[in-house]
């Protein structure tokens, strides 16, 4: 797979300005007692790309719905824009919305395959007030932003392939002229080839039009080419947080250091992890990960360690940082 590398540094250039979104010690729990999402802090600057990784259950995706207003949260508090997103309502929700939009993980379902593309993209602008005489021109800029003919416009979606079908629906999101884009697993469903050319266009379109990506994987080396910004999750809470580069670099989790390790080309020696995740209906105390971890201390077992500078903006929950290298764990 062959991806274009996005223009490195744009996580220091963007420091100086306000945070486009802003989440702090999010929550939500399930009626089954599920605590999906337990304490979720992140920002989003503007033109950014943050990924947010973890195994699959970990609560990426709730996380991203509470961002976009498609889940209540039950706890903290949500900003985009200086606007507090937890609680707007009615049109001034809508407003928002057409600020920030979704690109989902199977194409094959997001769209409604009794209507053509132009149909769902323009339900997208419809919903959004965007008047009848516009809405032909918003389509046709969008389809040809992201390389798709005219012609398209006409087919129904089993008409197209997977990876047209993915340019289709980053189309539908880019009509509303939005400031953040939420990738759940955007790639995810496509082969490494056609993954290569929509990662490449979403690195196109944020150095043209300046879009922040919020980018949900659990493919790191997709994240890593990706993002300015590193959050890594496990059951339900943020574990470390640094900089793409500071993390490849000098993980500072042994969970991270695992997931690092599985990435394929990682080129690091594999650590195998024991067991499965613990269920979130019944969490290990203190910290969450202990029961898997390879360098556990006894003090692991005693009280939730909190996410702390480990030097400079680079952030981790582990007692341990004394911990033996991943080499010596394998």
């Amino acid at each position: 797979m062959t991806v274009v590398e996005p223009e490195r540094g744009a996580a220091e250039a963007v420091a100086a300005n306000a945070a486009l979104l802003v989440a702090n010690d999010l929550v939500k729990t399930f009626g089954n007692g599920v605590r999906a999402v337990d304490g979720v802090s992140l920002t989003v600057h503007p033109g950014e790309t943050v990924g947010l990784v973890g195994e699959s259950g970990c609560g990426k995706s709730t996380t991203a719905k509470m961002i976009l207003r498609l889940l209540a949260a039950d706890g903290g508090s949500l900003s985009f824009g200086g606007v507090d997103l937890l609680h707007v309502r009615g049109r001034a929700l809508r407003k928002l919305r057409a600020r920030m939009q979704l690109v989902p993980q199977n194409p094959q379902t997001s769209f409604n395959p009794r209507l053509s593309i132009r149909s769902s993209i323009e339900f997208n602008l419809r919903a959004h007030g965007v008047q009848r005489g516009a809405r032909g021109a918003r389509l046709l800029e969008a389809l040809d932003r992201v390389g798709m003919p005219a012609a398209y416009a006409q087919r129904f979606p089993h008409e197209l392939s997977g990876g047209q079908l993915q340019r289709a629906a980053i189309a539908r999101a880019l009509v509303t002229n939005p400031e953040l884009i939420v990738c759940d697993e955007a790639v995810s469903a496509l082969d490494k080839s056609i993954q290569a050319q929509v990662l490449n266009l979403l690195v196109e379109l944020q150095r043209d039009l300046g879009v922040a990506y919020l980018f949900i994987s659990h493919d790191l080396s997709v994240v890593e080419h990706l993002s300015d910004r590193v959050i890594v999750m496990y059951l339900g809470r943020v574990v470390e947080e640094a900089t793409a580069e500071q993390l490849w670099r000098d993980p500072r989790h042994p969970y991270t250091e695992a997931l690092l390790s599985a990435a394929p080309n990682s080129g690091r020696t594999r650590i195998m992890l024991a067991g499965d995740p613990p269920s979130p209906t019944d969490p290990p105390s203190g910290c969450t990960f202990r029961t898997r971890c390879p360098v556990a201390l006894e003090a692991c077992a005693e009280e939730r360690p909190p996410l702390l500078s480990v030097g400079g903006k680079h952030f981790a929950a582990c007692i341990n940082q004394e911990r033996v290298t991943p080499a010596a764990v394998a």
